[in-house]
C-alpha cells in the first residue's frame, strides 16, 4: 500500500535507488578493470525501474513454494534489480571485459542522471513546504 508521500515523489524515489545501486556497480566494474576474468556488470535501468514501480511487463518470476526455498533478492525491501553482463567491444587476453573508457562515461552519465533526480525530488520537497507552511 502506497502512502500519499509516495504517490506525489512518483517514481524519483525508487530512481533514486536505482542509479545509486548502478554507481556502486559501475565502481566496481572500475576497481576490477585489471582483474582477470572480471566481466563488467550493469542493470537494465529501464527495466529495473518498471518492476520497482509495479509496471513491468508480465513474464517469467520466482516464486518460492516451500520456506525453505530460497526468494529473490530483496534490496532495501525490494526485490533487487537483474544484473546483467556487458559484451565487451574488444575483449581482453586474461577474460576481463571491463572497458574503462566505457565504464567512465557510463558512470559520468550516471551521475549527472543522479543529480537530476535529487533536483526533482528536491522540487518536490519544497513544494510540499511551500504548502505546509503557506508562503
Amino acid at each position: 500500500m502506497t502512502s500519499a508521500i509516495d504517490k506525489h515523489l512518483g517514481v524519483h524515489a525508487q530512481a533514486l535507488t536505482l542509479r545509486s545501486q548502478r554507481t556502486e556497480l559501475l565502481a566496481a566494474n572500475l576497481a576490477n578493470a585489471d582483474t582477470p576474468g572480471y566481466r563488467a556488470r550493469d542493470i537494465d535501468f529501464k527495466a529495473a525501474l518498471a518492476q520497482a514501480s509495479g509496471s513491468a511487463q508480465p513474464g517469467v518470476h520466482l516464486q518460492t513454494t516451500n520456506a525453505g526455498h530460497i526468494g529473490p533478492k530483496m534490496v532495501n525491501g525490494s526485490p533487487a534489480p537483474e544484473l546483467k553482463y556487458r559484451n565487451p567491444l574488444a575483449p581482453s587476453l586474461d577474460g576481463n571485459t571491463v572497458d574503462a573508457q566505457m565504464e567512465q562515461a557510463q558512470f559520468a552519465e550516471n551521475t549527472v542522471r543522479y543529480q537530476a533526480t535529487l533536483q526533482f525530488l528536491n522540487s518536490k520537497f519544497r513544494g510540499l513546504m511551500t504548502a505546509i507552511t503557506g508562503q
